[in-house]
């Protein structure tokens, strides 16, 4: 089924500014995703040429469906961990594509790995190959369990390499020491965004996924219990969509941010515990509370520094949490 994202894609036109992408060539990879669908619709709605490269090993055929009628659309279905003969010339790659939900490291880690090691470097061969700028999307997970909160860029993180988690944090860790070898050796225009946890419209909710938030609101609606691990204490910090879009394409246009690496996150910290009252109170939810235990290398705080992005981009998150919940809740009724 289709949302229509109208409203918040004339939100994000308007909170860019000047910032266009008329008649730009776009590569992005993992288009088909949470993210990459609603990167590849903003873009387009920005007058921009997209090619949107995805396997649906992670991403959904019905994120771009409304999109494949575009005469400056183009869906190639590849796996970007192996080579890609690409027609275009880009101006610019996004590199978006991994599987991200803590419930899939445990089922796609080698997936997981090769799609921020293998697939990076496919991106980054042809964004040099092209001269085009490429901005990674990296996430706040290269942090760990920090122990500096707010998190700043220049923290170097508490990462278990052999953990649980190891998969997703360590792959993208060694996805930034590449994108920053080619910034060195080849001088790529680089830049890479650490994602703090992002939500909206289009985010999956099936059980493998298991997003906090997804995860809430779909139990909520059915009256089913929710799940909240350890006691609820540990923090998040969430981003809409249209807030996060905002910020991505910032960094990617900006010369400001060549070359930075920039945290892309709400400094709002709430913790799990309130997020799960809150999201039944929103739906007008019986659902009562069912408590697990806590998976092991669950980071216990999660809190962006955003002062890069405030100084470089003259980006902050604008919409609240409640209001995002709302939207949310509503695509997801939407969808049942």
């Amino acid at each position: 089924m289709t949302f229509d994202i109208a409203e918040e894609l004339d939100t994000i036109r308007k909170n860019l500014g000047k910032i266009s992408f008329e008649d730009q060539r776009v590569l992005v990879t993992g288009g088909a995703g949470f993210l990459g669908s609603w990167m590849c619709q903003t873009l387009l709605a920005s007058g921009a040429h997209v090619t949107c490269v995805d396997n649906f090993a992670s991403g959904r055929k019905e994120n771009i469906q409304h999109l494949m009628d575009n005469e400056r659309f183009r869906f190639i279905e590849h796996d970007i961990t192996t080579p890609l003969p690409l027609e275009m010339r880009p101006d610019y790659v996004f590199h978006m594509a991994s599987r991200a939900s803590p419930f899939e490291f445990e089922h796609y880690p080698i997936q997981i790995l090769k799609a921020n090691t293998m697939g990076v470097l496919v991106a980054l061969g042809i964004a040099k190959k092209h001269g085009a700028k490429i901005l990674y999307t990296s996430t706040s997970e290269v942090y760990g369990n920090p122990d500096i909160v707010p998190t700043p860029e220049s923290y170097y993180g508490n990462v278990n390499p052999i953990g649980p988690r190891g998969c997703y944090d360590e792959a993208k860790r060694c996805g930034e020491a590449y994108v920053m070898a080619y910034r060195k050796q080849h001088n790529l225009d680089t830049r890479i965004a650490r994602i703090f946890n992002t939500y909206g419209p289009r985010i999956r909710m099936d059980g493998i996924y298991g997003r906090v938030i997804p995860r809430f609101i779909s139990q909520a609606l059915n009256g089913d219990p929710i799940t909240v691990f350890g006691d609820g204490s540990q923090t998040r910090s969430f981003t809409y969509v249209t807030d996060q879009i905002e910020g991505l394409l910032r960094l990617a246009s900006l010369d400001a941010a060549r070359g930075q690496v920039i945290n892309i996150g709400n400094v709002n910290e709430i913790t799990v515990l309130t997020l799960a009252k809150k999201v039944i109170k929103l739906t007008g939810s019986s659902s009562t509370l069912s408590f697990h235990p806590l998976p092991e290398d669950d980071p216990l705080r999660r809190r962006p520094d955003v002062t890069r992005a405030k100084q470089l981009l003259e980006w902050e998150p604008k919409v609240p949490l409640e209001k995002g919940l709302v939207r949310t809740i509503e695509w997801i009724r939407s969808c049942s």
